[in-house]
């Protein structure tokens, strides 16, 4: 099982990663930025809601449906997100019910995810770091 250091860890590998606390010094939210950028977005957040360890992560629509579908009850939609918004993001159980691995690649999804949603010119900035 990835502890949520672990997850951090690996998110902040990414070109133009960073934390950020939004909702309080105790819930880091990773997001992509590119330097001529002033202000980034989220792409990873882990948390624990009632002692149960979460991720939820940006995704395409295509990709939540595919891996709610994969992995029901353990991969949902994104949990405190507003309703409009819900397609567009997966909360992951990290209790061991989704392989270590899948998680890895679908942080990479969700990092490719705000990546393409960013301008032409961050991207390639992105990429050259």
């Amino acid at each position: 099982m990835l502890s949520r250091e672990e997850i951090l860890e690996y998110c902040l590998k990414k070109p133009g990663a960073y934390l950020d606390f939004p909702f309080g010094p105790i819930y880091p939210v990773v997001k992509l930025q590119a330097p001529s950028q002033a202000k980034g977005r989220m792409f990873a957040q882990p948390f624990a809601l009632r002692g149960q360890p979460l991720l939820t992560l940006n995704c395409s629509p295509a990709a939540a449906d595919f891996y709610r579908s994969v992995y029901p009850g353990s991969v949902t939609r994104g949990y405190h997100c507003p309703p409009v918004q819900q397609p567009h993001f997966n909360t992951v159980s990290l209790l061991g019910a989704v392989p270590d691995g899948e998680i890895l690649v679908m942080i990479d999804e969700a990092f490719s995810v705000v990546l393409g949603k960013l301008p032409k010119a961050a991207q390639k900035e992105l990429r050259g770091l």
